[in-house]
C-alpha cells in the first residue's frame, strides 16, 4: 500500500494558477511541466505522477473537483 502524498502549499497554488482558479504562477520548469501534464495521455500522466507525486496528488484533487480542499492547502489551512 502506498503512503499518502503531502501536497505543499506552493504546489497547490501552482496547480490552481495553471488551471485558472487563483493561486500563483510557478517558475518556468514547473509551468512547462504542468502544460505537459495537461496534454499527457493516461500512461504518461501516470509517469509524471510517479516522478512528481505532490503535483500528481494536487492535479488529482483538481480533476475530482475538490477546489475547496486544494485552496485550503494553498492557504496552509490543511496540511494534506
Amino acid at each position: 500500500m502506498s503512503q499518502p502524498v503531502t501536497i505543499p502549499p506552493q504546489v497547490a497554488a501552482h496547480v490552481l494558477f495553471h488551471e485558472g482558479h487563483g493561486g500563483y504562477p510557478a517558475g518556468s520548469f514547473t509551468t512547462k511541466l504542468l502544460a505537459a501534464w495537461t496534454s499527457a495521455d493516461d500512461a504518461n500522466a501516470a509517469r509524471l505522477a510517479d516522478a512528481f507525486p505532490a503535483y500528481g496528488a494536487a492535479i488529482a484533487l483538481f480533476r475530482r473537483g475538490e477546489l475547496a480542499r486544494l485552496r485550503a492547502i494553498a492557504e496552509s489551512e490543511d496540511p494534506r
